[in-house]
């Protein structure tokens, strides 16, 4: 029994497909290799397909963004609320972003409706 070959990417994929012309998405897909084996019977991967269709066309519809913002956790919304007991908390996305570290020192100041966190210099 010979191996199912690897699915087409790239400039190939989109090569084959042009070639197969007016034949449907399923057998395009089929054709180029989008599919698994279950007993005897094909079952096309579409979305794998279509996936990398549009990858081999150069279009990104994820957003590109950099491998610190696909760490896990929040992203900074740049909005806080004042917690239960009264208390305003900064997360770490946010002192991340301005490289703070434990020990950091601000001066709280409060305007009329705004409160700005300066910090203070070192010595």
């Amino acid at each position: 029994m010979s191996k199912k070959p690897q699915p087409l990417t790239g400039k190939e994929l989109l090569k084959k497909v042009k070639k197969l012309g007016d034949v449907s998405r399923e057998e395009k897909a089929i054709e180029c290799g989008y599919y698994t084996l279950s007993g005897k019977q094909k079952r096309v991967s579409m979305v794998k397909f279509l996936n990398a269709l549009i990858e081999a066309e150069g279009i990104s519809l994820d957003n590109d963004a950099t491998t610190e913002t696909k760490k896990r956790g929040r992203s900074a919304n740049y909005r806080i609320n004042v917690q239960s007991n009264g208390n305003l908390s900064i997360g770490k996305a946010y002192t991340d972003k301005m490289g703070l570290k434990p020990g950091d020192e601000f001066e709280v100041v409060l305007g009329r409706k705004n409160i700005h966190l300066k910090q203070v210099e070192e010595e």
